[in-house]
This record gives C-alpha cells, sequence and structure tokens, in this order.
C-alpha cells in the first residue's frame, strides 16, 4: 500500500493511499520536519474525485479546480501580445551580475547598437540588470524598440521590484511564472516571413542564462525553431568566456553523447562584435563593411559615448 504527499502548509501535511485515500494530519515542528510520521487509516473511504479539505486551519485547496494553469497560460498571451505589438528581432540573454563597470557590459551595449541598426529590429531581454540592461541601452542608443519579458526576482539590483526602473510600462511584461517568460524570449525571436529579421544572442552568463541558451538549443536541433525559416543563433565567447564550455561539448562528441559538428552546426561562436555583426549581414544579405573598417568605426562610436 503506497501513499503520496498530496501537499503541505506551515505545520501541516496530508497524505494519499494510492487507491482509496482519506487524509490525516500531523503537527510538527521545524526540528522534527525530517521525522514527520504519517498515521494511515486501516479503513479508507472510497471517493469518485479528490475533495477539498484543509491543508492548516482554515485554509483549503480544492485539487480539481487549480487555477494555475489557466494563470500560466494567460500570462503567456499576454507575451504574444506584446512580441505582436512591439516586433519580433533580437533577443538577447546573458548574465544579470555584469554591471556597467565590466567590459562585457559596454561590448554588449556596442554590440546591440550595432545589430538593431544593422538588422532595424526590435531589441528583447529579460529586462533585468547587468549585460541585459547592456542590451536595452545599446538599443536606445540606436533609437530602436525595446520590449522585453522581466522576473519577479532577479539576481542583482533589481530584485525587490517588479518594475524596470526606465522603460516605459507597456514596453516589457512583469512575468510571475518562469515558463511564460521562457515562452516569450524564443516566440519574439521566431521568424513567420522572410521580411522578419531576428536572431538569439547569447552573452556571458551563468545558470539562468545557460538554461535559456541550451533550451533553445534542443527547440533547434528538434526542429521546433528555425525549421522553415532559420534563425540565427550567436554565442558570444568574449575573452574566451565559453572556451571551456565548448570542449565539453567537443568532450560530448568523443562519448558519442552528441554527433560529429552537430552542436557546431546549431550556433555560431563569435569572438567579437564584428565577427557577430559580420555573421548576421552574411546570413540576411544585408551590406556591410569589411572587418578592418568596422571595426576602427566602432572603436570611434565608442570613444564619443
Amino acid at each position: 500500500m503506497g501513499f503520496a504527499l498530496l501537499g503541505t502548509s506551515g505545520s501541516c501535511v496530508s497524505v494519499r493511499n494510492s487507491h482509496h485515500w482519506n487524509p490525516k494530519f500531523q503537527s510538527f515542528t521545524l526540528k522534527g520536519r525530517f521525522a514527520v510520521g504519517f498515521n494511515l487509516a486501516k479503513k479508507f473511504r472510497a471517493y469518485n474525485k479528490l475533495a477539498r479539505f484543509p491543508l492548516c486551519k482554515s485554509e483549503f485547496v480544492d485539487f480539481e479546480e487549480r487555477t494555475s494553469p489557466n494563470e500560466v497560460r494567460k500570462e503567456i498571451e499576454q507575451c504574444y501580445e506584446l512580441i505582436h505589438r512591439l516586433g519580433r528581432g533580437v533577443v538577447y540573454l546573458g548574465s544579470s551580475r555584469m554591471g556597467p563597470d565590466h567590459p562585457h557590459y559596454s561590448q554588449t551595449q556596442e554590440l546591440a547598437r550595432e545589430a538593431t541598426n544593422l538588422l532595424d529590429c526590435t531589441t528583447w531581454t529579460g529586462a533585468g540588470p547587468g549585460l541585459m540592461d547592456a542590451a536595452i541601452k545599446g538599443a536606445q542608443d540606436a533609437g530602436k524598440a525595446v520590449g522585453g519579458f522581466k522576473i519577479g526576482k532577479e539576481a542583482g539590483e533589481w530584485t525587490s521590484s517588479n518594475f524596470h526602473p526606465y522603460l516605459p510600462s507597456e514596453t516589457y511584461l512583469t512575468c510571475r511564472f518562469f515558463s511564460a517568460r521562457k515562452h516569450g524570449l524564443v516566440d519574439a525571436a521566431v521568424r513567420s516571413s522572410n521580411s522578419d529579421k531576428t536572431a538569439v544572442v547569447a552573452l556571458p552568463g551563468g545558470v539562468g542564462t545557460l538554461d535559456e541558451m541550451f533550451e533553445i538549443l534542443a527547440l533547434i536541433q528538434l526542429e521546433r525553431i528555425g525549421s522553415e525559416l532559420p534563425v540565427p543563433f550567436i554565442v558570444m565567447n568574449y575573452d574566451s568566456f565559453y572556451a571551456k564550455l565548448l570542449d565539453f561539448l567537443d568532450d560530448c562528441e568523443h562519448w558519442g553523447t552528441v554527433s560529429k559538428g552537430e552542436v557546431s552546426s546549431l550556433w555560431k561562436i563569435c569572438n567579437t562584435n564584428s565577427d557577430a555583426l559580420a555573421y548576421l549581414a552574411e546570413f540576411y544579405s544585408l551590406p556591410f563593411p569589411d572587418k578592418g573598417t568596422h571595426e576602427t568605426e566602432m572603436r570611434s562610436t565608442a570613444r564619443q559615448l
């Protein structure tokens, strides 16, 4: 006879028998939380469906009418509406911890400014601090549209607020659910027509950035993104930031967990902004100055700023 934990709240728990059930509750202190005893009734009453029962004192949860799926769906729809209004474009994934004093911040700001001018598109980020903020400011330097999907808790200085310090409220959405935010960041880069010029740019980052990078990489690998209209996926390897990760993926080829050349065919590794911009220009058949000339122009612009 097996049982499964149904819910916890405060100091109360409930268990359910695998066939019939009769919830039993037991209070326990923090000290004894790892030694909770479950008293299962000898006789169980049969129920056709889950009942509405108290988890703790006057709190009730109706497991048949959970609202979270509807709330997630509603938030995803809001993400899609924002994208429809602002237009698809370049999605930047990157660290929230690399602030204005970090060299990757200025590089990101420069890249976003030049990329949005090249592609004439909206810039999308997670609307948080760090490199996300740098991409926003770069697009604003170019006078182009910016959109974002913020999350209530973000590493860095904006953790206490659901509001962006300077973006207009109609240009970003504060998401309650990470799943909705991810839907938004993916959909903002999906091309629906040949006229769409979009891209995914993975900047240096930590756990959250890697999560988003590999989610999108897997979607491209499984042809869930870009199977009809390909989307360029660029990894910015500033100062060899991702060198060890790329070595690990080479090891994966050795072990046979990925095919030879499989990962490298799904994204483009770029060490400099000029490399990335040249790749985007080639991808979309856009005019672009030669590498040496463009790097000189970017350095001159950066000094002026």
